[in-house]
């Protein structure tokens, strides 16, 4: 048993496949189910179909209806998504989202709400499968991509994870040779810039001048166009949201400890202090951008893809379950990696531990208020380190 942890033999094509369409199969149920006994856009237990998804819809037709700047006001935008769902016992989705995310709620909007969930979902996890056979250049990836947990765990939340997984791993993916073009991707995360934390230091230490002009390229476009469509209300009411957002759903947790991944969140839903909390994800983000620069300056492209994607993931202290989708881009530039240069001991089975991890988050945190999220994230880039240091003349387990 211990071999085949070791060498990851017991992951033949045929049975990892097998765990993917089982997984899957069961993930469509629960799925199917919940769109089966809905009532409109409310589920059974009274919350709207793609829960967080609802905040984006009702978004997209306030702004529509010339309420752009009332987005943030989180009355205003509660009672806009009881009135999408027709009933006054929806659950409060507060948007905290940069202006330049309401250039997409407005085309969401203009659609009726299952036909727009249905289009959101398909073309972000569409695209996010596009750039990850393009990563592993075999035709079975996608199967790894739909039946993982965190794909699962995106859908049921309607949530932006496969569009942010998409902008970065696009990137990351085109970084080497066509770095103005990363760059534009790149700038696009704008729209959710906790992801981008660890991108100019990056792009700093590969000295890729063409990328950072790319990325600034794209971004000031975005802000331009929200601020001459919008005007400058929207940045001040955005601004103006940003204490409220910290206090309530980051240091009090309102969204749920067992929901968020971060080293913050670990303290917090551990017991600690919030300036405890803010100094473990200080160091925990210093130890993320340390290895990013050491990745860029000494690393293969696909670890040094790899540990910024996860390195993303550990620098924000606001870090969704959901948003573990782009833990997923970076074990396929794992296994790439491993595919090409061969594997270490155990390098195999953890990168399958990665996939499946986020099936286990939440229900750990519930139960036992063990951080597993952080924990991964961690082990995750200390295998990457790990990685990098192996030499082509080594002789690593296959």
């Amino acid at each position: 048993m211990i071999e085949a942890l070791r060498s990851g033999s017991w992951l033949t094509a045929e049975r990892t496949a097998r765990i993917a369409w089982l997984l899957l199969a069961a993930q469509a149920l629960v799925l199917l189910a919940i769109f089966l006994t809905a009532r409109g856009t409310i589920d059974w237990m009274g919350r709207p179909l793609g829960t967080d998804f609802s905040q984006l819809y009702a978004a997209g037709r306030m702004v529509l209806d010339g309420q752009a700047a009332e987005v943030w006001d989180w009355t205003a935008h509660g009672l806009v998504q009881q009135a999408v769902h027709g009933s006054d016992r929806v659950d409060l989705y507060g948007w905290h989202y940069p202006p330049p995310f309401l250039l997409v709620a407005l085309m969401i909007g203009a659609l009726p709400y299952l036909p727009a969930l249905f289009l959101w979902q398909g073309m972000t996890l569409g695209g996010l499968g596009l750039l990850l056979r393009r990563t592993t250049q075999r035709r079975g990836a996608w199967l790894y991509l739909v039946a993982a947990p965190a794909t699962f765990i995106c859908i049921a939340h309607g949530h932006n994870g496969f569009l942010t997984a998409l902008l970065m791993g696009g990137g990351l993916l085109l970084l080497d040779r066509r770095p103005f073009v990363a760059g534009l991707l790149f700038g696009a995360l704008v729209y959710k810039p906790q992801f981008a934390l660890i991108l100019p230091p990056l792009l700093l230490a590969l000295g890729a001048w063409r990328a950072i002009a790319g990325a600034a390229l794209s971004s000031l476009l975005l802000i331009a166009v929200t601020l001459l469509v919008w005007g400058w209300p929207v940045w001040q009411a955005f601004v103006d949201s940003l204490p409220v957002t910290r206090a309530i759903i980051l240091e009090e947790g309102r969204t749920g400890w067992f929901k968020i991944m971060s080293a913050f969140a670990g303290v917090r839903m551990l017991g600690g202090p919030v300036w405890l909390a803010y100094g473990v994800q200080a160091l925990v983000t210093l130890i993320a951008i340390v290895a990013v620069v050491w990745l860029a300056r000494r690393a293969r492209p696909d670890l040094t893809a790899a540990g910024t994607a996860i390195a993303s993931l550990l620098a924000t202290p606001y870090l969704l379950d959901y948003d573990l989708v782009l833990l997923l881009v970076a074990t396929f530039f794992l296994w790439r990696d491993v595919e090409r240069q061969g594997a270490l001991p155990y390098d195999r089975s953890f990168i399958a531990l990665l996939w499946a991890a986020p099936l286990f988050a939440r229900p750990l945190a519930i139960a036992a208020s063990l951080p597993l999220g952080q924990i991964t994230l961690l082990a995750a880039l200390a295998m990457t380190l790990r990685r990098a240091e192996m030499r082509r003349n080594d002789n690593p387990a296959s």
